[in-house]
């Protein structure tokens, strides 16, 4: 009879957990075309996957006529299940639960699966949807969060750290994400900001909504807070699938390889033709990348963030590769603040997993200017400098075009640790453009536009190709471009077994 009364109990206490906030806040919650935190979880993972954590947890909170107030789970679902079989831990805020808002037993959750995913090697996918720390708990919220925070900077660069916003997110719940790998946004339903509207108009007389604040626009397109944004949320739950299947579970293992039906050998003789005989005229430096890759799959990130410079993951022979390319198209791939601290953190990501980088270079140098001086290009610059410089993982290089100034120094050069750095036929590696390099060598035929102009001949006949940088090593061989993927597939392999390690150091001082 005992039994029965507990298994009855039981049955009753799990109906009251898996309705959450009631069938009244779930059909609001639809109604903003939100999924519920449940459905979330199930579309993430694999069908029947989903082993569940803590779902009987209940908050102790006594203030403020808390008291009978109690709802299992308390405003967040966590676990572990699988993503195309591999192990991934996760929490899933509860909007129709207290408004997902964070309590102590709410933390103690989430920092339970954290705990566990570090322990474990195994990727951890946080979504979001809640109004920041329960203000009847006070301190104790907040020291909660702090616990969050104290482990999402621990497992950084030891397993993959995922968020996703799909609704409000805000105070202490945008700090979380803000240290974990990668943010990706549902459009129209999420928003992040540190203090919302109505804040905003007390302190700063500013009427401002929502959307406009933080919204995900203003963070794929101004902030660069976010990598991706999507129509809604079954769309970002199978874009996170995709993401996964990239990744490694940690820094304990390889990354992934995968069977590839793209022969590795294949030529890609659309890129013979990629770069325009005139130096001046742009390209889609995106068209390389889907001629180069498996299957021409190329997961990008931060798309609409500094799209000077393009990155994102991709297979090649069926292995990942991180990829950062300047994009010929947006201001001539130059190199400005956004562009670099946008590279910057995806090397350093990929580096973290000992993921191989591919970088396709055509760079005339960095964005001059006093905005660009003002909004600490020098620093910013470092930043993609010391992130490639530092890297041990696999570096190939290949110069499709332009490698001017600094900027060829920075983009995986030979002289920071490049691995393999080759040339197309159609590179110029040089200080800087023929005709300014002509007037500074002659500045005294400035007034003689004839011979200025013979002078940029010359300069350009000899310093302007790939031959003297191969003549002194710093490239390693000029190929022909319908080569390249077969040259990079070859170079993968050579460096499978590559071991480099940097000084004995507490850690570095990266430029921040």
């Amino acid at each position: 009879m005992k039994d029965k009364a507990i298994r009855d109990e039981l049955k009753k206490r799990r109906a009251a957990a898996l309705a959450g906030g009631g069938e009244k806040r779930l059909k609001a919650q639809r109604a903003k075309g939100k999924l519920s935190a449940r459905e979330r979880v199930a579309l993430l993972l694999d069908d029947g996957s989903f082993e569940e954590f803590d779902m009987f947890v209940e908050h102790q909170s006594h203030e403020f006529d808390m008291e009978g107030t109690a709802i299992p789970g308390d405003g967040v679902i966590t676990g572990w299940g699988t993503v195309n079989g591999r192990p991934v831990y996760l929490f899933a805020k509860d909007f129709t639960v207290f408004g997902g808002s964070l309590s102590r037993t709410h933390a103690a959750k989430i920092t339970k699966v954290q705990d566990m995913a570090l322990r474990v090697g195994a990727p951890i996918v946080g979504l979001f949807d809640a109004g920041g720390a329960r203000i009847q708990e006070g301190v104790e919220a907040l020291g909660g969060y702090g616990e969050v925070f104290l482990r999402n900077v621990l497992a950084s660069g030891v397993i993959p750290q995922i968020s996703v916003i799909m609704g409000p997110c805000a105070g202490g719940d945008v700090y979380s994400p803000a240290m974990t790998d990668f943010i990706f946004m549902a459009r129209g339903t999420s928003t992040m900001f540190v203090t919302g509207p109505n804040v905003v108009k007390t302190v700063m007389n500013e009427d401002i909504s929502a959307e406009q604040l933080g919204g995900a626009s203003v963070h794929m397109k101004k902030s660069g807070v976010a990598d991706g944004a999507y129509d809604n949320d079954a769309e970002a739950l199978q874009e996170i699938r995709r993401l996964l299947d990239f990744l490694p579970a940690s820094n304990r293992e390889k990354p992934p390889r995968r069977e590839s039906h793209d022969d590795p050998n294949r030529d890609a003789p659309a890129l013979e033709k990629l770069v325009p005989a005139n130096p001046n005229t742009p390209y889609d430096i995106k068209r390389a990348i889907l001629a180069l890759v498996d299957e021409e799959d190329f997961f990008e990130i931060q798309r609409d963030f500094a799209k000077n410079i393009v990155i994102g993951f991709a297979r090649m022979d069926g292995a990942t590769v991180g990829i950062v390319a300047n994009q010929p198209l947006i201001l001539a791939g130059v190199l400005d603040s956004d562009a670099s601290r946008k590279a910057a953190r995806f090397v350093r990501f990929c580096d973290c997993f000992d993921i191989p980088i591919l970088t396709l270079v055509d760079v005339p140098g960095f964005l001059p200017g006093q905005a660009q001086e003002e909004g600490g290009i020098i620093k910013h610059g470092a930043k993609l400098l010391f992130a490639y410089a530092e890297a041990t993982a696999p570096k190939i290089t290949f110069i499709t075009r332009k490698a001017y100034g600094g900027a060829y120094d920075v983009m995986a050069s030979k002289h920071i640790r490049g691995d393999l750095n080759y040339a197309w036929p159609s590179a110029e590696i040089a200080v800087m453009g023929a005709k300014g390099a002509a007037e500074i060598l002659h500045r005294d035929e400035i007034g003689n536009p004839d011979k200025i102009a013979k002078r940029a001949e010359a300069y350009e006949a000899r310093f302007l190709n790939p031959f003297v940088a191969a003549e002194r090593g710093y490239i390693d061989d000029i190929i022909a471009p319908k080569e390249t993927r077969r040259r990079v597939i070859r170079g993968l392999a050579m460096l499978k077994a590559k071991q480099m390690t940097n000084p004995k150091k507490k850690h570095d001082n990266i430029p921040l």
